[in-house]
C-alpha cells in the first residue's frame, strides 16, 4: 500500500513472480543496448513486472463464476444488450496492446445476471494475451454455458496497435469480429435488430 497526500494504491502481486519478471525485464533492457543502471531506468523492470501481472489478471478470473454470483431468476425473454464496453488486451503474438469496444447481447430463458457481470467477463478474457477472434468466442462460450440463455451475440472492434505501430504502419485500420449463437443465429429478423441497436446512438 502506498499512501502520499490523499492517494492511495493498494498493490496486489506475488513477490517471487514479481522478482523474477523484473529480473528478466532488466536483462531485457541490457539486451536492447540500455543501461539497465541508469536513473530513468533504475525502478523500470520492477514497474514492467507489475504492470504485466495486472495486464495478464485474468488468467486468474473465471468468467462463469462471476456470471453465476449474480444470476436471477426473471420471466423477461427479450434482449438484454450492453454495448461500448471498453476493451483492452494485449496482442499474444507480439505483446502489443489492441484497444476497442464490445458489444454483448443475450436473450434469457429464465435467468438474467448483473449488468456489471458483462462487463466482468469482457475484462477477464481481453486481460490475457489474446487474438481479437478467440476473444469474441470465449465471451460468447462464458455466457452461453452458465446462462444457457435462448441466444447469446458479441460484436468486438479494434485498433491493433501492432499493425500502427509496427509491420504495415496502419494507423487508422480497425478490426470488427462477431459470434453469435441461438435466436441471433437462426433468426435474421433479431439478429438485424441487435445490429441496428449496436449502430444507434441514444439522443
Amino acid at each position: 500500500m502506498n499512501e502520499s497526500k490523499g492517494y492511495r494504491r493498494v498493490d496486489h502481486f506475488d513477490e517471487e513472480t514479481t522478482k523474477k519478471l523484473a529480473y528478466h525485464y532488466e536483462q531485457i533492457l541490457g539486451l536492447l543496448g540500455e543501461d539497465p543502471q541508469r536513473e530513468g531506468l533504475l525502478q523500470t523492470p520492477m514497474r514492467v513486472a507489475k504492470a504485466m501481472q495486472f495486464l495478464t489478471q485474468g488468467y486468474n478470473s473465471n468468467a462463469e463464476e462471476i456470471i453465476r454470483s449474480a444470476m436471477f431468476t426473471e420471466k423477461y425473454k427479450q434482449m438484454v444488450l450492453v454495448k461500448d464496453i471498453e476493451l483492452y488486451s494485449m496482442c499474444e503474438h507480439h505483446m502489443i496492446p489492441f484497444i476497442g469496444k464490445a458489444h454483448v447481447a443475450y436473450i434469457p430463458n429464465g435467468k438474467i445476471m448483473g449488468l456489471s457481470k458483462v462487463a466482468r467477463v469482457v475484462e477477464v478474457f481481453s486481460r490475457r494475451l489474446q487474438v481479437q477472434e478467440r476473444l469474441t468466442m470465449q465471451i460468447k462460450d462464458a455466457i452461453h454455458d452458465a446462462l444457457n440463455p435462448l441466444g447469446v451475440a458479441v460484436v468486438i472492434e479494434a485498433k491493433h496497435l501492432c499493425m500502427a505501430m509496427r509491420g504495415i504502419q496502419k494507423q487508422s485500420s480497425v478490426t470488427t469480429t462477431s459470434d453469435f449463437t441461438g435466436a441471433f443465429l437462426n433468426n435474421l429478423k433479431t439478429r438485424e435488430e441487435f445490429l441496428h441497436l449496436i449502430g444507434s446512438k441514444l439522443s
